[in-house]
């Protein structure tokens, strides 16, 4: 029997791509698959269309946060909820191709490992491709301290992963946190070179948002990896610039 996957999705706001998201999971060829959607908007008016689009989905659950908890603490909310062998995660305005889960638990089996991630395109919100980024297939923590080159909509890992290891609170680069925290732990981070995903990039204005993820980068390197002032701030400089780099360069 094909081992079951739990698709994890917080929710905040995202009415307009959510659609073409779920229709991404029911193409799937890998079949054997749960939903968990995590509603973290205390606006409960999308309930009713998301119970819509999802009808088609049999095995689902939906869990309605009793405040806006964030992405990180949702998706920890979602893995407790979950009963799948593979965790595989999927912010709610992103897009997996059909093969995305049959390819990279094909990997992941094949290789033995228990975590992987993979290549995607990054698109704008008319579905056009914009840049693609390549999966390094060994992506070390020294590595990955200067650049976070893993998409969260790619990243499948085995559950019993999250025994001892949880998405941080924080509001952005929670996501970050826990890939540092898996390599620093000597968990192998394995990138597969096939382009599974589509990663949506929204026009943003460097706003408060661009502040929250500077001061969050700032948090992981000086809280969570417990480095000094300075060497903090300039690690946050060496990732803002790679992420500049990365995404419109």
């Amino acid at each position: 029997m094909t081992d079951l996957v739990s698709i994890i999705i917080p929710y905040f706001k995202k009415k307009k791509f959510i659609n073409q998201t779920v229709r991404s999971i029911e193409s799937q060829t890998h079949k054997r698959f749960e939903v968990i959607l995590i509603y973290d908007d205390p606006d409960l008016s999308d309930i009713l269309y998301l119970k819509k689009i999802f009808k088609n989905i049999k095995k689902k659950k939906f869990i309605i946060n009793k405040r806006n908890y964030g992405a990180g603490i949702s998706r920890n909310i979602g893995v407790d909820k979950s009963k799948g062998k593979f965790i595989a995660f999927l912010d709610a305005d992103d897009i997996w191709h059909k093969n995305k889960l049959k390819e990279q638990i094909k990997f992941m089996k094949n290789q033995n490992i228990d975590f992987s991630f993979s290549s995607y395109s990054i698109i704008n919100n008319k579905n056009q491709t914009i840049k693609k980024v390549i999966a390094d297939k060994n992506m070390t923590y020294n590595k990955l301290i200067k650049s976070c080159d893993i998409g969260l909509s790619t990243v499948i890992m085995k559950s019993n992963l999250f025994k001892k290891h949880r998405f941080p609170s924080i509001k952005t680069k929670e996501d970050y946190a826990l890939w540092l925290k898996l390599s620093k732990n000597n968990i192998t981070l394995n990138g597969l070179n096939k382009n599974l995903s589509s990663w949506r990039k929204l026009n943003e204005s460097l706003s408060s948002s661009t502040f929250q993820k500077l001061k969050d980068a700032f948090t992981v390197y000086n809280k969570f990896l417990k480095f000094n002032f300075f060497k903090s701030l300039i690690f946050t400089i060496i990732l803002s610039y790679n992420f500049i780099k990365k995404r419109y360069l």
